[in-house]
């Protein structure tokens, strides 16, 4: 079972990185321009930089996870998936935050769908968690 956990972590550890690569508003061409006449990202992308962040140790907890032998290691590493979950929801949230305009494809799609891979994420470390409790039991 912790090898099933230990793999969907990788899938949503992967699509946290891929997923703001297609779906910020510098893939769109879209940027902020400035008087002097050059362009700076949006928030958006920055969102998208830092999921990246987020993505790369959620990934390794994932390996981790899935070829781990011992079993009193799963706590402190389903603690750390839920503390890397809840970033990954917290970026497009608040954090850094997306475009305020709900037309932009950042507000419609990126952000809710990271809110939903963060969220998953830390609800399958808690699952890691809730069954190596129950194992010691």
């Amino acid at each position: 079972m912790y090898k099933v956990l230990g793999v969907t972590l990788i899938v949503l550890a992967l699509a946290l990185a891929v997923v703001p690569r297609f779906t910020d508003c510098q893939s769109q061409g879209k940027a902020i321009e400035l008087a002097s006449g050059k362009t700076v990202p949006m928030k958006c992308h920055w969102t998208g930089v830092a999921e990246i962040g987020v993505a790369a140790p959620l990934l390794a907890l994932g390996a981790m996870i899935t070829v781990n032998r011992r079993k009193s290691s799963l706590m402190p590493l389903g603690i750390m998936g839920v503390v890397l979950g809840a970033l990954a929801v917290s970026f497009p949230a608040g954090l850094i935050g997306v475009c305020q305009n709900p037309m932009m494809l950042c507000a419609s799609v990126m952000k809710p769908v990271l809110i939903t891979l963060g969220s998953v994420a830390a609800a399958v470390s808690l699952g890691v968690m809730v069954l190596e409790r129950s194992n010691k039991i």
